[in-house]
């Protein structure tokens, strides 16, 4: 036979999540939009920036490099990732093309 952990914390964990789940929401009296509207609505989020959007990439920095990005970002007032990629576009410009 089973035990049951009725006082255990994992009991209290579980009842925590079954309080938490959200109701299902029902969209099915919602119409569906039309050619015109879908036209007429505007795409939300980053617009891209120059002729191409850029790319989402994931690389690994070593925390003392991203640091001084960051620093000599806020000195300069932009953003750092903007501020990598300055770098790294001088870098292929220069050195690798």
């Amino acid at each position: 036979m089973r035990k049951r952990f009725v006082s255990s914390a994992r009991g209290a964990r579980v009842g925590a999540s079954a309080r938490r789940t959200t109701p299902r929401i029902d969209f099915s009296g919602i119409p569906d939009s039309s050619r015109e509207q879908l036209k007429t609505m505007r795409r939300v989020g980053r617009p891209p920036l120059g002729e191409e959007p850029r790319q989402l990439i994931a690389i690994r920095v070593d925390p003392g490099v991203l640091d001084q990005f960051r620093k000599e970002a806020r000195r300069r007032r932009v953003g750092y990732q903007t501020l990598i990629n300055e770098v790294l576009a001088q870098h292929v410009r220069k050195d690798v093309a």
